[in-house]
Protein backbone atom coordinates (compact mmCIF):
# COMPACT_ATOMS: atom_id res chain seq x y z
CA UNK A 1 0.00 0.00 0.00
CA UNK A 2 2.62 2.34 0.36
CA UNK A 3 3.68 4.77 -2.81
CA UNK A 4 6.85 6.83 -3.01
CA UNK A 5 6.05 10.83 -2.52
CA UNK A 6 5.39 12.36 -6.05
CA UNK A 7 7.99 13.93 -7.75
CA UNK A 8 7.96 17.44 -9.31
CA UNK A 9 6.92 17.55 -12.28
CA UNK A 10 5.74 20.50 -14.36
CA UNK A 11 4.62 18.69 -17.70
CA UNK A 12 2.65 16.16 -16.10
CA UNK A 13 -1.19 17.25 -15.05
CA UNK A 14 -1.42 17.69 -11.56
CA UNK A 15 -4.67 16.81 -9.35
CA UNK A 16 -3.74 19.39 -7.09
CA UNK A 17 -3.07 22.35 -9.57
CA UNK A 18 -6.02 21.28 -11.94
CA UNK A 19 -8.00 21.90 -9.01
CA UNK A 20 -6.33 25.18 -7.90
CA UNK A 21 -6.91 26.44 -11.58
CA UNK A 22 -10.45 25.69 -11.46
CA UNK A 23 -10.86 27.47 -7.92
CA UNK A 24 -9.23 30.59 -10.17
CA UNK A 25 -5.53 30.07 -8.43
CA UNK A 26 -2.31 30.67 -9.60
CA UNK A 27 -0.21 27.89 -8.71
CA UNK A 28 -0.47 26.09 -12.08
CA UNK A 29 1.74 25.21 -15.11
CA UNK A 30 0.79 25.06 -18.71
CA UNK A 31 0.60 21.29 -18.97
CA UNK A 32 -2.58 21.94 -16.03
CA UNK A 33 -4.15 24.29 -17.92
CA UNK A 34 -4.16 21.97 -21.20
CA UNK A 35 -5.92 19.34 -19.51
CA UNK A 36 -8.26 21.44 -17.63
CA UNK A 37 -9.34 23.18 -20.51
CA UNK A 38 -9.98 19.66 -21.95
CA UNK A 39 -12.91 18.69 -19.87
CA UNK A 40 -14.23 22.48 -19.40
CA UNK A 41 -14.79 22.03 -22.83
CA UNK A 42 -17.38 19.72 -22.34
CA UNK A 43 -18.10 20.17 -18.77
CA UNK A 44 -18.22 23.89 -18.05
CA UNK A 45 -19.45 23.01 -14.75
CA UNK A 46 -16.15 21.29 -13.61
CA UNK A 47 -15.42 24.96 -12.73
CA UNK A 48 -18.24 25.63 -10.47
CA UNK A 49 -18.46 22.36 -9.06
CA UNK A 50 -14.93 23.03 -7.51
CA UNK A 51 -16.18 25.66 -5.60
CA UNK A 52 -18.90 23.89 -4.74
CA UNK A 53 -16.77 21.48 -3.11
CA UNK A 54 -14.59 23.71 -1.49
CA UNK A 55 -17.96 25.78 -0.19
CA UNK A 56 -18.68 22.46 1.15
CA UNK A 57 -15.89 21.82 2.98
CA UNK A 58 -16.25 24.75 4.72
CA UNK A 59 -19.69 24.23 6.03
CA UNK A 60 -19.15 20.72 7.36
CA UNK A 61 -15.85 22.34 9.33
CA UNK A 62 -17.78 25.24 10.66
CA UNK A 63 -20.39 22.46 11.38
CA UNK A 64 -18.31 20.68 13.48
CA UNK A 65 -16.16 22.89 14.99
CA UNK A 66 -19.79 24.20 15.93
CA UNK A 67 -20.46 20.90 17.51
CA UNK A 68 -17.36 20.33 19.61
CA UNK A 69 -14.65 19.01 17.49
CA UNK A 70 -11.39 20.51 18.02
CA UNK A 71 -9.28 18.04 16.47
CA UNK A 72 -8.97 17.41 12.37
CA UNK A 73 -6.98 15.34 9.89
CA UNK A 74 -7.45 16.75 6.48
CA UNK A 75 -5.60 13.76 4.03
CA UNK A 76 -5.29 15.20 0.78
CA UNK A 77 -5.45 18.22 1.51
CA UNK A 78 -4.53 20.46 -1.83
CA UNK A 79 -2.66 23.14 -2.34
CA UNK A 80 -3.49 26.04 0.21
CA UNK A 81 -6.47 28.64 -1.00
CA UNK A 82 -9.17 30.60 0.93
CA UNK A 83 -10.95 29.72 3.65
CA UNK A 84 -8.34 26.96 4.70
CA UNK A 85 -9.57 24.22 7.50
CA UNK A 86 -7.35 25.81 10.04
CA UNK A 87 -9.23 29.52 9.24
CA UNK A 88 -12.55 27.86 9.31
CA UNK A 89 -12.60 25.70 12.50
CA UNK A 90 -11.08 28.27 14.36
CA UNK A 91 -13.84 30.85 14.20
CA UNK A 92 -15.99 28.22 16.20
CA UNK A 93 -13.13 26.98 18.19
CA UNK A 94 -10.10 29.20 18.97
CA UNK A 95 -7.44 26.26 19.95
CA UNK A 96 -8.34 23.93 17.25
CA UNK A 97 -5.09 21.42 16.16
CA UNK A 98 -5.39 20.70 11.98
CA UNK A 99 -3.19 18.46 10.40
CA UNK A 100 -3.05 18.62 6.76
CA UNK A 101 -1.32 15.74 4.98
CA UNK A 102 -0.34 15.37 1.43
CA UNK A 103 2.06 13.22 -0.82
CA UNK A 104 2.57 16.75 -3.28
CA UNK A 105 5.87 18.25 -2.69
CA UNK A 106 4.16 21.79 -4.41
CA UNK A 107 1.36 21.46 -1.81
CA UNK A 108 3.62 20.98 1.06
CA UNK A 109 6.34 23.88 0.44
CA UNK A 110 3.18 25.86 0.07
CA UNK A 111 1.43 24.57 3.27
CA UNK A 112 4.41 24.51 5.30
CA UNK A 113 5.71 27.92 4.60
CA UNK A 114 1.71 29.29 5.13
CA UNK A 115 2.15 27.24 8.23
CA UNK A 116 5.35 28.13 9.51
CA UNK A 117 4.74 29.89 12.89
CA UNK A 118 1.60 27.89 13.99
CA UNK A 119 1.97 25.42 16.68
CA UNK A 120 -1.87 23.96 16.62
CA UNK A 121 -1.43 23.13 12.36
CA UNK A 122 1.07 20.73 11.33
CA UNK A 123 1.91 19.65 7.45
CA UNK A 124 3.07 16.27 6.83
CA UNK A 125 3.75 14.13 3.37
CA UNK A 126 1.54 11.01 3.17
CA UNK A 127 -0.97 9.23 1.08
CA UNK A 128 -4.03 8.36 1.42
CA UNK A 129 -3.46 4.59 0.23
CA UNK A 130 -0.88 4.08 3.23
CA UNK A 131 -3.17 5.56 6.06
CA UNK A 132 -1.12 3.48 9.05
CA UNK A 133 2.35 5.34 7.63
CA UNK A 134 -0.07 9.03 8.64
CA UNK A 135 -1.64 7.12 11.62
CA UNK A 136 1.87 6.75 13.14
CA UNK A 137 3.60 10.19 11.93
CA UNK A 138 5.01 11.48 15.03
CA UNK A 139 4.25 15.07 14.08
CA UNK A 140 0.15 13.19 13.51
CA UNK A 141 0.40 11.91 17.27
CA UNK A 142 2.45 14.65 19.08
CA UNK A 143 -1.06 17.21 17.79
CA UNK A 144 -3.69 14.56 17.78
CA UNK A 145 -5.41 12.81 20.83
CA UNK A 146 -7.53 9.52 19.28
CA UNK A 147 -8.75 9.14 22.61
CA UNK A 148 -10.84 12.11 22.04
CA UNK A 149 -13.25 13.14 19.05
CA UNK A 150 -11.14 13.89 15.83
CA UNK A 151 -12.79 14.52 12.63
CA UNK A 152 -11.22 12.78 8.84
CA UNK A 153 -11.81 14.53 6.26
CA UNK A 154 -11.68 13.14 2.84
CA UNK A 155 -13.23 15.72 1.05
CA UNK A 156 -12.17 15.03 -2.98
CA UNK A 157 -9.57 12.71 -2.59
CA UNK A 158 -11.03 9.11 -2.55
CA UNK A 159 -11.85 9.13 -6.17
CA UNK A 160 -8.30 8.75 -6.81
CA UNK A 161 -7.99 5.78 -4.83
CA UNK A 162 -8.84 2.42 -7.69
CA UNK A 163 -10.73 -0.59 -6.14
CA UNK A 164 -7.71 -2.42 -6.36
CA UNK A 165 -6.06 -0.17 -3.79
CA UNK A 166 -8.93 -1.02 -1.40
CA UNK A 167 -10.79 2.02 -0.22
CA UNK A 168 -13.02 -0.07 2.38
CA UNK A 169 -9.44 -0.81 3.96
CA UNK A 170 -8.06 2.75 3.95
CA UNK A 171 -10.95 4.27 5.66
CA UNK A 172 -11.69 0.87 8.12
CA UNK A 173 -8.08 1.65 9.17
CA UNK A 174 -8.84 5.08 9.61
CA UNK A 175 -12.23 4.25 11.63
CA UNK A 176 -10.45 1.79 14.33
CA UNK A 177 -8.57 4.52 15.59
CA UNK A 178 -11.42 7.34 16.12
CA UNK A 179 -13.43 7.14 19.17
CA UNK A 180 -16.43 7.53 19.32
CA UNK A 181 -18.06 11.01 18.51
CA UNK A 182 -15.60 11.10 15.62
CA UNK A 183 -16.90 12.61 11.96
CA UNK A 184 -15.53 11.03 8.68
CA UNK A 185 -16.08 14.09 5.59
CA UNK A 186 -16.02 12.85 2.14
CA UNK A 187 -16.85 13.97 -1.07
CA UNK A 188 -16.68 11.72 -3.85
CA UNK A 189 -16.94 12.58 -7.94
CA UNK A 190 -19.92 10.14 -9.02
CA UNK A 191 -20.57 8.08 -12.35
CA UNK A 192 -24.22 9.06 -11.87
CA UNK A 193 -23.62 12.57 -13.26
CA UNK A 194 -23.71 13.81 -16.58
CA UNK A 195 -22.08 11.18 -18.76
CA UNK A 196 -20.24 13.58 -20.92
CA UNK A 197 -18.85 15.36 -17.72
CA UNK A 198 -17.69 11.76 -16.21
CA UNK A 199 -15.96 10.31 -19.91
CA UNK A 200 -14.11 13.28 -20.29
CA UNK A 201 -12.77 13.62 -16.71
CA UNK A 202 -11.71 10.19 -16.47
CA UNK A 203 -9.60 10.40 -19.92
CA UNK A 204 -7.79 13.43 -18.81
CA UNK A 205 -7.05 12.19 -15.32
CA UNK A 206 -5.87 8.56 -16.99
CA UNK A 207 -2.47 11.11 -18.01
CA UNK A 208 -2.13 13.06 -14.91
CA UNK A 209 -0.76 12.02 -11.71
CA UNK A 210 -3.70 10.41 -10.35
CA UNK A 211 -6.18 8.33 -12.26
CA UNK A 212 -10.27 9.24 -11.44
CA UNK A 213 -11.97 6.12 -10.40
CA UNK A 214 -15.75 6.99 -10.26
CA UNK A 215 -18.28 5.27 -8.42
CA UNK A 216 -22.21 5.43 -7.98
CA UNK A 217 -23.42 6.96 -5.40
CA UNK A 218 -24.68 3.46 -3.73
CA UNK A 219 -21.13 2.30 -3.58
CA UNK A 220 -19.80 5.79 -1.93
CA UNK A 221 -22.41 5.40 0.51
CA UNK A 222 -20.59 2.07 1.31
CA UNK A 223 -17.52 3.75 1.51
CA UNK A 224 -19.01 5.16 4.81
CA UNK A 225 -19.70 1.29 6.47
CA UNK A 226 -19.85 1.87 10.23
CA UNK A 227 -20.48 5.65 10.26
CA UNK A 228 -23.95 6.81 10.87
CA UNK A 229 -24.68 9.44 8.14
CA UNK A 230 -25.83 12.63 9.55
CA UNK A 231 -28.56 14.61 7.98
CA UNK A 232 -29.81 15.34 4.81
CA UNK A 233 -27.16 12.06 4.00
CA UNK A 234 -25.27 11.91 1.52
CA UNK A 235 -26.41 14.08 -1.36
CA UNK A 236 -24.98 16.46 -4.23
CA UNK A 237 -22.74 19.30 -2.16
CA UNK A 238 -25.18 22.27 -2.82
CA UNK A 239 -27.34 20.23 -1.12
CA UNK A 240 -25.59 19.50 2.33
CA UNK A 241 -26.92 22.49 4.60
CA UNK A 242 -26.62 24.58 2.19
CA UNK A 243 -26.02 28.60 3.26
CA UNK A 244 -28.64 30.94 1.53
CA UNK A 245 -26.08 32.01 -1.32
CA UNK A 246 -24.94 28.18 -1.93
CA UNK A 247 -27.85 26.81 -4.03
CA UNK A 248 -27.70 29.73 -6.67
CA UNK A 249 -25.43 28.13 -9.66
CA UNK A 250 -27.32 24.83 -9.03
CA UNK A 251 -30.90 25.53 -8.22
CA UNK A 252 -32.43 23.88 -10.93
CA UNK A 253 -29.86 20.53 -11.13
CA UNK A 254 -27.80 20.08 -8.23
CA UNK A 255 -26.33 17.15 -9.59
CA UNK A 256 -24.71 19.49 -12.24
CA UNK A 257 -22.06 19.43 -9.18
CA UNK A 258 -21.29 16.22 -9.89
CA UNK A 259 -20.07 15.16 -6.80
CA UNK A 260 -21.54 13.86 -4.17
CA UNK A 261 -20.91 14.01 -0.16
CA UNK A 262 -21.83 13.58 3.47
CA UNK A 263 -20.75 13.20 7.17
CA UNK A 264 -20.38 10.31 9.10
CA UNK A 265 -20.18 9.47 12.60
CA UNK A 266 -18.91 7.30 14.84
CA UNK A 267 -20.97 5.62 17.47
Amino acid sequence: MEREPLGFDPNTPNVARLYDYYLGGKDHFPADRKAAEKILAVAPEVRLAARANRAFLGRAVRFLARSGVTQFLDIGTGLPTQGNVHEVAREAAPGARVVYVDRDPVVLVHARALLADDANTVVVEGDVRDPVGILKNPDVTGLLDFSKPVAVLLVAVMHFVSEAEGPEEIIGTLREVMAPGSYLVMSHGTSDARPDAVDKGVEVYRSATSPLTLRSRERVRELFDGFDLIEPGLVWLPQWRPDDTDMIDFAEDPQSSLIVCGIGRRS
